[in-house]
C-alpha cells in the first residue's frame, strides 16, 4: 500500500472512531481534536511535532485565555469600546505568541497560533462561556481546561495514526 493510501485510511480510520468516541463521551470537542492532528502533521508528523503541537497548542490556548481575563476583567471596553479594546488586548497577546518563539519550547508559531484561534473559536462560538466565571471554573466550561484536552487528544490521534499509516505501508512488503 502506498505512503498516501495508508495514511489515508489509518486517519480514517481513527478519525471516524474519534468522532463517535468525542459524540458518545461529551465534554469534549472533535473540531479541536482535528485542528491539533492536522497541526500534528503539519509540523512534520514525528516524535517532536507531537511535543511542538501539545505545547504549542496549549500556549495558544492559554495566551488566548488571558485575552479573554483581560478583555473581561478590565473595564476599558466602556471607554475605548469592545471593539478597539478587544482589538488591543488581542494584539499585545499575538505579540507576545510571536516573540515567544525565541524560546525553544515555543518556536513553532503555526502550533501556538491553532491552540489561539481554537480557544477563541470556543468562546466565540459559545457566547455563555465567554464570562470571569466560566473562564475561572474548574471544569470543562473552562476553555483553559476544554480546549487544551481536546487538543491533546487529537495531537496524540495524529501520531498513533502517523505510527498505523507506517505500518500499513509496510504490509505489503517483503520483509
Amino acid at each position: 500500500m502506498s505512503q498516501l493510501s495508508a495514511i489515508s485510511l489509518s486517519i480514517a480510520l481513527l478519525g471516524g472512531l474519534a468522532t463517535w468516541g468525542f459524540l458518545a463521551v461529551g465534554g469534549v470537542f472533535i473540531w479541536a481534536a482535528f485542528v491539533a492532528w492536522g497541526c500534528f502533521f503539519h509540523t512534520g508528523g514525528d516524535e517532536a511535532a507531537l511535543r511542538n503541537t501539545l505545547i504549542g497548542n496549549a500556549f495558544g490556548v492559554l495566551l488566548a485565555w488571558g485575552a479573554a481575563l483581560v478583555i473581561l476583567a478590565v473595564p476599558m471596553a466602556g471607554q475605548l469600546g469592545l471593539p478597539l479594546w478587544a482589538g488591543l488586548v488581542v494584539g499585545a497577546s499575538v505579540w507576545l505568541l510571536c516573540s515567544a518563539a525565541r524560546i525553544k519550547a515555543f518556536s513553532v508559531i503555526p502550533a501556538s497560533v491553532y491552540g489561539y484561534a481554537s480557544a477563541f473559536a470556543f468562546l466565540l462560538q459559545t457566547p455563555d462561556k465567554l464570562s470571569l466565571a466560566k473562564l475561572l471554573a474548574p471544569n470543562l466550561d473552562n476553555a483553559l481546561l476544554v480546549v487544551p484536552l481536546s487538543m491533546s487528544i487529537g495531537a496524540v490521534l495524529g501520531y498513533i495514526s502517523a505510527k498505523l499509516g507506517g505500518l500499513l505501508a509496510g504490509a505489503g512488503k517483503p520483509a
